[in-house]
């Protein structure tokens, strides 16, 4: 295979999956709007959802040029050895890709730095498929960070990337309310349950399911759990805003409280790599 073959092949994927979310997006609009839920707020709260791609946009562009460069002069620099590009390479990239995913995803959520930029896209107090696009400006850059290591595998990096964006358009239907459980499915893929169960912040929902194709690596890893009840999305904290700027940054305002109030080495560690919501165990 080429390279304009798998880049095509990208394109047709990310188009699949974009037109089979926007088919349920069209269905929970008309649902909401007959059964009068589509309310001024949640439109609001859509449209918040949809500005964050202005920022990570801006951002996600540049990656993808100076990111590909330099996993090429990676590539060709230190790794010795390569795999062709065929449909085997292809399939194993998005293996490699999705099980990168899971750690990529769940290291956002264990890491206070990492959390200011995932945190954005948790911070919804609804499930549809424009939640899907709600993402935080810098998301790419650890995304970027986390996939390097694959380049020892002797993956092209064009392979790389179609597994990146596979697993990333995959995830554009699972983010609604509206196709329930799918049996031996849920125990397999990430499902629209499965990632309800996600974005839920009840105590018995934190921190699960953070498969993006698969949601084996989570039972693996011990961090599945079923959708036992509808889930209370968003944030733990008090977080409910449709202003987009607040949106944006939202956890960034107190991670810099807490690194000007730090008073010793101990204090700024965990204010920037502990866990969200740890609190300084020194000083005042």
């Amino acid at each position: 295979m080429t390279y304009e073959q798998v880049e095509r092949l990208a394109t047709s994927v990310d188009e699949v999956f974009f037109i089979f979310g926007a088919a349920i997006l069209a269905i929970e609009i008309i649902k909401g709007v007959l059964t009068r839920r589509m309310t001024g707020r949640t439109l609001l709260d859509m449209l918040a959802s949809i500005s964050t791609q202005l920022p990570f946009l801006a951002v996600e562009t540049v990656l993808l040029v100076t990111g590909y460069v330099a996993y090429e002069v990676i590539s060709e620099t230190y790794i010795t050895w390569a795999l062709p590009i065929s449909a085997a390479t292809l399939v194993l990239g998005v293996v490699l890709a999705d099980f990168t995913y899971y750690w990529e995803h769940r290291l956002a959520h264990e890491v206070r730095l990492l959390w200011t930029q995932h945190a954005v896209h948790h911070s919804s107090r609804h499930m549809n498929i424009v939640t899907g696009v709600r993402f935080g400006p810098a998301e790419g850059v650890w995304s970027f960070i986390c996939h390097i290591p694959l380049l020892l595998t002797g993956l092209p990096a064009e392979v790389i990337f179609f597994g990146i964006l596979t697993v990333q358009a995959y995830q554009t239907w699972i983010h609604t309310e509206l196709v329930g459980r799918l049996g031996p499915l849920d125990g397999i893929l990430n499902t629209p349950s499965n990632h309800r169960v996600h974005h839920g912040c009840d105590d018995l929902y934190l921190d699960k399911n953070y498969g993006g194709i698969l949601i084996i690596w989570d039972r693996i890893f011990g961090t599945y759990q079923r959708e036992e009840h509808t889930p209370r999305y968003g944030l733990v904290r008090d977080f409910d805003s449709v202003n987009p700027l607040r949106v944006w940054v939202s956890e960034l305002p107190a991670l810099m409280r807490d690194i000007t109030s730090a008073r010793t080495a101990a204090d700024l560690r965990a204010s920037l790599f502990g866990r969200p919501g740890t609190k300084h165990t020194t000083g005042g």
